[in-house]
């Protein structure tokens, strides 16, 4: 966990992040500050710093991934580490080999960070027990995706201030959604008031145990968002159907432009991406004013690399004081 010194300033000491349940809000805000001071370097005509010099990062994804992969990997170049692009199918997993097995011969070979997504929930945790090199979580399960919600608290931040006392709405199929998870807890944290609106069936078990509210009815509240987070039906998790059809989903819970011209003027459109146009949210609200979808992905960037260089620090200290 992270200390306070005795300036009064957080330390940070956390060589992997798990999930944002772990983290306090000073903790968050930490990372949001110091992926602050990362924004620019993609302004910069050469787009590098040393802090990762000389260290070896692998992305092990075992699930399909174009944004969060391509984003570590980009983070972790500026940064100037070596990066090892890790697939399962042409790996020895593809021949049984289990995933600490594979994580103990990749850390062998000299890797300092694992970046990892897994369809098992608790897979990245299970890591940290068993190799010493630092463990960053890019999606695991149904459990949690921590920078995806650390980029979308920035992305607000950034264009709204503190979330203090804003209202946010997440939309869709929140069951199923690790961003969803991570999400609640980085909001509800930072002093926003969370939403969860879809169908009844598209809501986690004991939805009424976690910090939000809940709304069945997207006409209920769309009036009073300040932040409407905007989730892709993840079609390929579903079992049975939980909905009549996709049409009448998307006349219920779909971002429309006529759904947008009751909203407040400035309301921020978000969405994690991939989505499904014209399902989950009209193209002409996704292009639209509102929308910081892509400004959400140009922030993942400088995000992780705040998180790949806290971790390294941390666990650069650790060595020290061994």
């Amino acid at each position: 966990m992270s200390t306070h010194s005795r300036t009064g300033k957080i330390q940070w000491t956390r060589k992997h992040l798990i999930g944002i349940n772990d983290l306090s809000r000073e903790e968050i805000e930490f990372i949001l500050d110091t992926a602050q001071g990362f924004e620019e370097f993609s302004t910069r005509s050469i787009k590098k710093a040393p802090p990762l010099r000389g260290k070896v990062v692998v992305n092990m994804f075992f699930e399909d991934s174009t944004r969060t992969r391509n984003s570590f990997t980009l983070a972790a170049s500026r940064l100037s580490a070596d990066v090892i692009e890790f697939t399962e199918k042409s790996s020895s997993v593809s021949k049984g080999e289990t995933l600490i097995d594979t994580a103990r011969n990749l850390e062998a070979m000299g890797v300092d960070i694992v970046v990892i997504r897994h369809s098992a929930g608790g897979a990245p945790k299970l890591l940290t027990r068993c190799i010493h090199a630092c463990v960053v979580n890019a999606g695991d399960g149904y459990h949690e995706h921590p920078t995806q919600a650390l980029l979308d608290v920035y992305t607000i931040r950034q264009v709204r201030g503190p979330l203090d006392g804003l209202r946010i709405g997440i939309v869709g199929d929140i069951a199923h959604s690790r961003v969803a998870r991570s999400d609640i807890y980085a909001m509800t944290k930072l002093g926003a008031e969370v939403t969860l609106v879809g169908p009844p069936t598209l809501m986690p078990a004991r939805v009424q145990e976690l910090p939000v509210k809940v709304s069945h009815r997207l006409d209920d509240v769309i009036e009073k968002l300040d932040v409407i987070n905007m989730l892709r039906i993840q079609f390929e998790r579903l079992g049975g159907n939980p909905f009549p059809s996709v049409r009448e989903y998307s006349r219920f819970f779909g971002l429309t432009v006529d759904r947008m011209k009751r909203a407040k003027p400035n309301m921020l459109v978000m969405h994690p991406g991939p989505m499904n146009r014209g399902v989950e949210i009209e193209s002409e609200v996704a292009d639209g004013p509102n929308s910081v979808i892509l400004r959400q992905v140009s922030n993942g960037l400088a995000v992780r690399m705040a998180v790949l260089f806290l971790v390294n620090q941390a666990a650069t200290q650790e060595t020290k004081e061994k």
